[in-house]
């Protein structure tokens, strides 16, 4: 099969799907790779390493959609991007789908066949292909709150680790999944006195067992959600409902009882965000501010960081490109709960 890597055009994305040694694998089990030339300049890969790898550089996005067959990217396709897609196409990239009804149109429009990374799911319920992304992001959520509580960048001006006689920083987890365990794990290193709320018994058990206790553990009844929220100094959006979008768990009245210069990171923000106070932003401009709270809800954030997200990606990744190049997929259960559209047809559960 014809595979295809294009450039990333969405604002500041420097990950590539593909790195030149995952290139090199599928290139020795017969498959033709195409790469966008500068498709791996951010992530601090050069051409050469990908033509070295075997794959046929090409100058423009537009020959690479017309030569390829597998779309390998790692952002959905945006809108410059829509008039490329024919049905013979197989686009394999995260969609996010339940959060953007316009490329959803346009992906049943065209006939093509559509593969979220983030929704093929493994028997046990575990999604392998949005952990990578999710243990960065969690991480990160973390570092940039930091960086946001800072007096000069409109912050409170709260060290999270504290100090001698001075009580360490308050950081609220809602979602302790992969994306609020990366958090739970980095807030705690910092010293930060640390709360995960979900809905889930085991987790909560599960967070309460893992840190022998210095985690404080809560169901997300609203009124425990609230409570935490205000008294906080970063909370930190990490809850996920596979496919759908996320449920807004933090309201406006929430928001607005947190203190001038509290921070919220909204992780969720690609399924649409966990709080009625949300909305995309890039990392052009990351942040906003309601009620005197800033909000950091970027849609890329391992971007940030793109020399580590790309071969993490490309590392978890690889096994279903080869998979899917092979054809020998249709079967695959996991593969088939990551087909969101399909020559036509939605096949995601939006709701």
């Amino acid at each position: 099969m014809i595979i295809g890597i294009p450039r990333e055009r969405k604002v500041h994305e420097y990950r590539v799907s593909l790195t030149p040694q995952a290139v090199r694998v599928l290139v020795e089990r017969g498959h033709q790779v195409l790469v966008e030339r500068g498709a791996g300049s951010g992530s601090g890969i050069k051409d050469e390493e990908f033509s070295k790898a075997g794959a046929r550089l090409v100058d423009s996005e537009e020959s690479l959609f017309d030569g390829a067959e597998l779309i390998v990217k790692v952002k959905e396709p945006i809108s410059e991007e829509f008039p490329l897609i024919r049905s013979n196409h197989i686009i394999f990239s995260y969609l996010h789908l339940a959060a953007n009804r316009e490329l959803l149109e346009v992906l049943r429009k065209s006939g093509v066949r559509a593969i979220a990374f983030e929704t093929i799911e493994l028997p046990d319920g575990s999604l392998p292909l949005l952990a990578p992304m999710s243990r960065i992001a969690g991480r990160l959520s973390v570092q940039v709150g930091m960086h946001y509580l800072e007096k000069p960048q409109g912050g409170k001006g709260v060290l999270l680790g504290g100090a001698p006689g001075v009580k360490p920083g308050k950081v609220t987890v809602i979602g302790g999944g992969t994306v609020g365990y990366n958090a739970v794990i980095t807030a705690l290193g910092l010293g930060a006195e640390v709360t995960v709320i979900d809905k889930n018994p085991k987790k909560l058990e599960f967070f309460h067992e893992r840190f022998s206790g210095s985690v404080k553990t809560l169901p997300s009844y609203p009124e425990f959600v609230e409570g935490e929220v205000k008294g906080s100094d970063l909370v930190i959006g990490a809850v996920l409902v596979t496919g759908a979008r996320a449920p807004k768990v933090i309201t406006r009245n929430m928001v607005s009882g947190m203190e001038p210069g509290s921070v919220f990171v909204d992780v969720a923000i690609d399924q649409g965000g966990c709080s009625e106070t949300s909305h995309p932003t890039t990392l052009d401009s990351p942040v906003f501010v309601v009620d005197g709270v800033i909000h950091y809800c970027v849609t890329n954030i391992p971007s940030l960081v793109p020399r580590t997200a790309t071969h993490a990606l490309s590392n978890a990744i690889l096994p279903y490109v080869l998979k899917i190049a092979s054809g020998d997929y249709e079967n695959d259960e996991s593969i088939k709960k990551g087909i969101n559209v399909d020559r036509g047809e939605v096949l995601l559960k939006l709701d």
